[in-house]
C-alpha cells in the first residue's frame, strides 16, 4: 500500500526531489532524458536514468510538426501516463504545452491533470519574468515546478526561430536574473536550453536547486536531451548538442546505458557539442 516506504531501503529506490538535491549537493550529474511510451520508459528506467520528462517534444518527433505549439494538454496526459507504467525508479516530470498556463488558475487546473490523470510528479512550463507568479501559485500549492530558460520552442514563432539565447551581455543577465528570481518563486529545478557554456555555468553556481541543461554545456548539475536524437532515431539534420549514442552500441539499452554513463562522467557533452 505504502509503496514509498517499502521502496525506500531497496536496491534501487524512486529518486525524489530529495535524491535530486543530494545529487546536487555531492556533485553527481543528473542524467535526464524525454520519453513517451511505456516500452521506451522501461528501457530508460533499466538504464538508471534519474529523471524522465513527458516534454512537448513530443509534438515534433512523435506527431510530426515543426514546432511544439501544436501539442494538446490531452496529448501530455496520454503520453505522461503511457510513461508512467514503465517507470520504477525514475522521477517524472511533464510538460505544460502551449498557452497551457496562460493564468495561475489554469495553470494549476492543468499541472493537477497531469499529476492525477498523468501520474507526473512534477511539471514544467517554459519561463520568465512574466511567469513569476505562475510559480509562485503552483508551488503555494504544494506542486513541484521545473522552470525552463534559454531556448524556449513553444516561442519561436515569436523569437525568430531555433536560435542560441543569451550570447549578447543583456541577454545574459537577463537569464541569470530570472533563474534567481524563479527560485525565489519556488521553482525546484531549473532547465537550461541553447546557452552558452559559460551562462550555464554561471547560472548553476549562482542557484541551490539543481540545474539540467540541454545545449548548456558540462557545468550544469546535470544534462538532458530528446531521447530519439541520441537513439539516431530522428532523422535529418539535429542540433549540435545531440550525439548519438547508438553509434558502436549493440543495442538500445546499451546505447541509453552509454548515455548515463557518459553524463555520470562528464565525458558528455563534449565541446563541441556546446555553445560559445
Amino acid at each position: 500500500m505504502y509503496t514509498q516506504l517499502q521502496l525506500r531501503d531497496s536496491a534501487r529506490p524512486p529518486v525524489t526531489l530529495t535524491t535530486l538535491n543530494k545529487m546536487r549537493t555531492a556533485g553527481e550529474p543528473i542524467a535526464a532524458l524525454t520519453c513517451y511510451d511505456a516500452s521506451f520508459a522501461v528501457l530508460l528506467d533499466e538504464a538508471n536514468v534519474d529523471v524522465v520528462l513527458v516534454g512537448d517534444s513530443l509534438g515534433m518527433v512523435i506527431q510530426g510538426h515543426d514546432t511544439t505549439v501544436p501539442v494538446t494538454v490531452e496529448d501530455v496526459v496520454y503520453h505522461t501516463r503511457a510513461v508512467a507504467r514503465g517507470l520504477h525508479r525514475p522521477f517524472l516530470v511533464a510538460d505544460l504545452p502551449f498557452m497551457s498556463y496562460s493564468s495561475p488558475e489554469v495553470a494549476l487546473a492543468n499541472s493537477v491533470r497531469l499529476m492525477q490523470e498523468g501520474g507526473a510528479r512534477m511539471v514544467k512550463l517554459e519561463s520568465g519574468a512574466e511567469q513569476l507568479r505562475i510559480v509562485e501559485f503552483l508551488a503555494g500549492h504544494d506542486i513541484a515546478v521545473c522552470a525552463h530558460l534559454g531556448l524556449k520552442p513553444q516561442s519561436v514563432h515569436k523569437t525568430g526561430g531555433f536560435r542560441v539565447q543569451g550570447r549578447n551581455a543583456d541577454a545574459a543577465e537577463r537569464i541569470l536574473q530570472d533563474a534567481k528570481d524563479l527560485q525565489q518563486a519556488g521553482a525546484d529545478i531549473v532547465l537550461l536550453e541553447c546557452i552558452p557554456t559559460a551562462l550555464g555555468k554561471a547560472v548553476t553556481e549562482a542557484l541551490e536547486v539543481p540545474v539540467i541543461g540541454i545545449g548548456a554545456g558540462p557545468d550544469t548539475g546535470g544534462q538532458i536531451q530528446v531521447l530519439y536524437d541520441i537513439l539516431d532515431i530522428t532523422s535529418g539534420r539535429k542540433p549540435r548538442f545531440v550525439r548519438n549514442f547508438m553509434q558502436g552500441a549493440g543495442s538500445p539499452l546499451a546505447a541509453l546505458q552509454g548515455y548515463v554513463g557518459a553524463v555520470k562522467s562528464r565525458e558528455y557533452p563534449a565541446s563541441e557539442h556546446c555553445f560559445s
